[in-house]
């Protein structure tokens, strides 16, 4: 077999699709190894709003597991001869880990004080139009974690620095924001419908569509706030 053969063979449209597919899976295995403790803790507690803070305690491993993963399927090699997405996937579990954490577990902090409060909100004693402004607040905070998530784990920033890319972006980047909302419901329903673990099995899907939600934020970050993009 020739050079240029193996090149149409590894780089053809069909091979392509079968490096994307060999990838996602291998990254969805991962994430199901690095989150696996969590995972379990999440499918016994169920649907009970008094396990909200436990919830948010069994969702920390989630944090390093999906900014690695963001990190592997966007490193991704296109070519079916040249594929090591296990590889990719640790090298940014390592790089990323510490940044991350300091991002989630904030977040999660955060959005378990919402929870708590929305679980408990008929004793509260608060006027209803509360809980419509709690919920658009879960919203925002939401938006900004997807934000957070990508940009931590594909740039080498400081946290505050993440932290204030990621609000930027929020009213910047009004399509990238519209674009996750509805990624998030459909995780929303998925959860609903089904359990946590069913979205855990679809955890390297909803990164690669985050990424692809993120495309115009990822570039705008890399054009003008990248040593690469000011070259």
């Amino acid at each position: 077999m020739t050079e240029t053969t193996m090149r149409r063979f590894g780089q053809g449209p069909l091979s392509r699709a079968s490096a994307l597919v060999y990838t996602l899976l291998v990254v969805e295995l991962l994430v199901l190894v690095t989150t696996a403790p969590g995972l379990a803790g999440l499918v016994l507690l169920g649907h009970d709003a008094a396990n909200v803070s436990l919830a948010a305690a069994c969702a920390l491993p989630a944090g390093p597991a999906l900014s690695a993963a963001l990190y592997a399927v966007h490193h991704r090699r296109l070519d079916l001869t040249d594929l090591h997405p296990a590889t990719a996937f640790w090298r940014g579990y390592r790089m990323n880990v510490c940044g991350v954490m300091k991002l989630w577990i904030p977040w999660l902090a955060w959005l378990t004080v919402v929870g708590s409060t929305l679980a408990n909100f008929g004793a509260a004693g608060v006027p209803g139009w509360w809980a419509i402004l709690l919920v658009l607040i879960a919203l925002a905070a939401a938006l900004w974690g997807a934000n957070a998530l990508v940009i931590t784990s594909l740039f080498a920033f400081r946290a505050r620095d993440v932290a204030r890319l990621a609000a930027y972006f929020l009213f910047s980047s009004p399509r990238v924001a519209l674009a996750n909302a509805c990624l998030l419901v459909v995780a929303t329903g998925v959860t609903l419908v089904a359990t946590e673990a069913a979205l855990a099995l679809l955890a390297s899907v909803f990164a690669s569509a985050l990424l692809l939600n993120s495309r115009p934020m990822i570039t705008e970050v890399t054009e003008r706030f990248t040593v690469e993009g000011a070259s």
